[in-house]
């Protein structure tokens, strides 16, 4: 009785901002303007297919540059000292104490046609229109998102016991093999943690797609943005992408936890 009482302010807090919003989106994605039951709204967003592919493409491009660059950097840190741990840890956690938006109009200035970026290459006679392209798009989700993917990487890294990769060594392990049967099994929850929390948000974004791509790249997130403001707005059909992005990124989910069970089964069969 005292574990639910305990429990209660936690489950107030789901219904409010978790239930009630996705019952609500639900409502709106299955009725029209009158609240009549209809499926026209589901019919009707089969014509922004190729921005959810888009959109799942330059997520999933950003997510795998995310785990390269964090991969090896994470490890790095996790076999320092302790101090210098928490020192690196904090380097890397100082650019999400600023705002999303004012780190992301920085890579605007940056990456514009006369910004920081350019000028630096004018001098040795090179000028790269990188602002308003989909490469812009994907570094600044890579920038905005690789602490996302380093933390939890970290974390499971710092409690690898050094002693198996020197058992590993004296058994005449090379370091391709310590990496490949030692490492990336022991670090496989961080990696589908970070590429969970990559992942999800890179997609949905509409901020980064919005600044940094202009109006020539939509990312699905901004194709809802749309939906719920302006003149044009469609609660319905914005309601109708929301709940296909949803269930995308809860199909996702499901298979990045199948992924990493399937991991702890092969762990407990190698041990």
């Amino acid at each position: 009785m005292k574990n639910r009482l305990s429990a209660a302010p936690f489950a107030v807090w789901m219904a409010i901002f978790t239930v009630v919003p996705m019952a609500i989106t639900l409502w709106f994605a299955f009725t029209d303007e009158n609240g009549a039951f209809t499926l026209q709204n589901i019919v009707e967003i089969w014509q922004y297919s190729g921005t959810y592919i888009d959109s799942i493409w330059m997520g999933a491009l950003a997510t795998v540059i995310c785990l390269v660059l964090a991969y090896p950097l994470a490890f790095s840190i996790s076999r320092k000292a302790e101090h210098v741990q928490r020192t690196m840890v904090m380097i890397v956690m100082l650019p999400m104490w600023m705002n999303f938006l004012l780190r992301t109009y920085a890579w605007m200035s940056l990456l514009e046609e006369n910004g920081l970026i350019n000028q630096f290459l004018g001098f040795f006679g090179v000028h790269w229109n990188m602002i308003n392209t989909d490469g812009a798009i994907v570094l600044g989700m890579v920038y905005n998102f690789l602490p996302f993917m380093i933390l939890p990487l970290y974390s499971v890294m710092a409690k690898m016991d050094p002693r198996v990769i020197e058992a590993a060594q004296d058994l005449g392990s090379n370091n391709w093999q310590i990496l490949r049967r030692v490492i990336l099994p022991l670090s496989a929850p961080g990696i589908v943690s970070g590429v969970t929390m990559v992942f999800v948000p890179a997609v949905s974004t509409f901020v980064i797609s919005k600044l940094l791509g202009g109006s020539k790249y939509m990312m699905i997130g901004d194709v809802i943005e749309t939906m719920f403001m302006g003149d044009g707005c469609n609660y319905n059909v914005g309601a109708a992408l929301s709940l296909v992005l949803m269930v995308l990124m809860l199909i996702c989910m499901s298979l990045m936890r199948r992924v990493d069970n399937g991991e702890d089964e092969l762990g407990g069969l190698m041990a």
